[in-house]
């Protein structure tokens, strides 16, 4: 569609320009010079992409190319799940710069991603795109429905993969111990590490700011594969009984899984080198290689279950919530 295509240029063109500022103003990008460069790059590709989307160019190798700067970018947004979460608890992120760059780049692989997976490119309001939109507008949307069994047993496996994580950190907000470290110590790490006072005062009260959003990410994933997550409940008043945007739940979903997914499962092989000893882990605030080894092996896995949970259930909401 035309709108698609100008919406894939305008991103890329300011892609492109913030990455060229960032090469040029001596702005790092996760701690080098040269990605600057690259982001430039894939900007300016896109929006070359965008503009012959637009103009109607070949179809094939067009969404081909459509689909890898797709992934580039989906590649560029990796993390931005932890950039929100130290944003809401610690009130700052770690690089700006980076930030920025990886929430343009998750807008632009959801753009990239429409253009993509539209219809013909570039269509310019002519019959044939008349057409697909009349039959698009009058078609029914799907009535709720769940995931099937195998999608449900991993949103199983992604909640099971959850709970020792979840309760390691109750475990510490509590004032209990886990791997040897004790609630007071972790509520002075906290502490010296500069987080909100929004995170202090949920940990004095026995409540953890990550068991949290881990609590609200289950909720999430169930939402995805369970018909209850297509419509608005009840007590939404107004809007009870009405259809669930498919943007409200895929959005948190799709930064979620980009973020949780490779990190979980690249730290679990990171942790096998680790215990095997071919390298060792990295101590940090931790007194022992075991202690650490511990509480990052429970971390791991939860992020590593969930999130291919969660990849696995944004694809089954996604097609069956199609129109």
């Amino acid at each position: 569609m035309v709108r698609n295509g100008w919406a894939v240029t305008g991103w890329g063109l300011g892609y492109a320009g913030f990455g060229l500022g960032c090469a040029l103003g001596g702005a790092r990008l996760f701690g080098a010079d040269w990605p600057g460069w690259v982001v430039a790059g894939v900007g300016v590709a896109s929006a070359a992409a965008g503009v012959a989307v637009v103009r109607r160019e070949r179809a094939r190798p067009l969404r081909w190319l459509l689909w890898s700067l797709c992934g580039v970018a989906a590649v560029g947004a990796w993390s931005l799940l932890m950039d929100l979460v130290t944003l809401l608890f610690g009130q700052r992120v770690d690089s700006v710069p980076d930030a920025v760059e990886r929430a343009l780049a998750a807008l632009g692989a959801v753009l990239l991603a429409r253009a993509a997976r539209g219809p013909r490119p570039g269509a310019r309001g002519g019959p044939a795109d008349r057409t697909e939109r009349a039959g698009r507008a009058g078609r029914a949307a799907p009535a709720p429905s769940a995931a099937p069994p195998v999608v449900q047993l991993a949103a199983w496996a992604g909640t099971l993969a959850f709970v020792p994580y979840v309760l390691m950190k109750l475990s510490w907000a509590l004032g209990g111990s886990f791997a040897g470290i004790s609630g007071d110590q972790m509520y002075a790490s906290y502490v010296g590490n500069g987080s909100s006072g929004l995170w202090l005062a949920l940990e004095r009260r026995g409540l953890d700011g990550t068991a949290l959003l881990a609590l609200l990410g289950v909720f999430l994933l169930w939402g995805l594969v369970r018909p209850w997550g297509q419509v608005f409940p009840r007590w939404t008043l107004l809007l009870r009984g009405r259809r669930v945007p498919r943007w409200l739940p895929l959005t948190p979903a799709l930064v979620g899984a980009a973020t949780l997914a490779p990190y979980g499962v690249i730290g679990i092989g990171y942790l096998t080198l680790c215990t095997a000893g071919v390298t060792r882990i990295r101590l940090g605030e931790f007194a022992s290689e075991q202690s650490a080894l511990e509480i990052a092996w429970v971390g791991m896995c939860g992020f590593a279950g969930y999130g291919v949970a969660l990849v696995v259930a944004a694809r089954s909401y996604w097609r069956r919530t199609g129109a």
